[in-house]
């Protein structure tokens, strides 16, 4: 006697043991963003390469720093931009390599993946475009910022290390370092930094991204040149330069709002205080809110268009 196998009792179908577990909303995405990683390994190569040439540049420059502290004794403020110059410069490279890998995976996201044809199969798994679009917005504002921060933290780090045993071995206190060096300033400007620069340079990732999904050849060309046709036609037209210094403003306006820049010798000083940070007038700058308006707007556009792409 035998028992059809596809008949289950009444009491193995009411039991919740045996019915599939609830997936939970924030899986998708996650498993999307590892995805992402998985096939763009520039995300995190980049950086690494660029920090540890910068590492390696700083350690050199470090080296001859005993015979300059000894040159500036008395000079405070020449001997303060001389000890924490090393310590301000290192995250720059890193940080400006994240944007740029960011403007580059933004642009091919979307698009690589009509150009290869693998959208046929990440369309067929239950993922819904909104999540796919999700998870590619994800690199360039979470990812891309925490990889840079962990990665001049790191970098920091060793330099202060090996800046003291440089010190210590050239003869000098250390105590004179330590004193110059803002160890729990720097993280805290690094993180502000970030996401200040993150949640400023938004609207162009979300510009991007919608290029990328809409463009069928050459997304970069697609993406300068609406921006610059209007440039031409204003400038043509009206004779104003509106549009050219909005641009700009969106480039470099984030400096200018959210930190206080004092000029010294007619340069402007480095930031690596926190009286120097303007968390308030950031928040309230218009240029803020208008460029997140817009990245909404774009990445909506971005779900939209995805619905009904075909592989190129």
């Amino acid at each position: 006697m035998t028992t059809d196998s596809n008949h289950l009792p009444d009491s193995l179908h009411d039991s919740p043991e045996v019915l599939p577990a609830e997936m939970s909303e924030t899986r998708p995405l996650y498993w999307s963003i590892r995805r992402e990683l998985w096939e763009n390994r520039s995300v995190y190569l980049a950086p690494l390469i660029v920090a540890a040439v910068v590492l390696f540049a700083s350690l050199i420059s470090v080296l001859t720093l005993p015979r300059r502290m000894r040159s500036l004794p008395n000079d405070v403020p020449a001997r303060h931009a001389l000890v924490v110059k090393p310590f301000n410069l290192a995250p720059a490279p890193i940080m400006l390599t994240a944007f740029l890998v960011g403007i580059f995976y933004s642009l091919d996201a979307l698009y690589g993946e009509r150009r290869d044809r693998s959208i046929l199969f990440w369309k067929s798994l239950p993922v819904s475009d909104r999540t796919t679009v999700a998870a590619k917005a994800c690199i360039p504002l979470v990812v891309l910022p925490s990889i840079a921060f962990v990665l001049s933290l790191v970098t920091l780090a060793v330099l202060f290390f090996f800046s003291s045993v440089i010190v210590v071995l050239s003869g000098l206190n250390p105590v004179s370092l330590w004193a110059e060096v803002p160890l729990i300033q720097e993280p805290l400007v690094m993180i502000y930094g970030l996401a200040v620069h993150t949640l400023w340079f938004a609207p162009i990732y979300a510009w991007l991204l919608l290029v990328s999904v809409w463009s069928r050849r050459t997304p970069v060309l697609w993406a300068a040149l609406p921006p610059f046709a209007i440039l031409i036609v204003e400038r043509i037209v009206f004779g104003t330069r509106y549009f050219a210094n909005m641009l700009g403003y969106r480039v470099t306006g984030a400096m200018k709002e959210a930190f206080g820049m004092t000029l010294q010798g007619g340069h402007r000083s480095s930031v690596d205080e926190l009286s120097q940070l303007t968390p308030g007038k950031f928040l309230l700058a218009p240029g803020l809110w208008v460029g997140l308006l817009f990245a909404a707007a774009c990445l909506i556009a971005a779900v939209r268009l995805r619905r009904n792409r075909e592989p190129i």
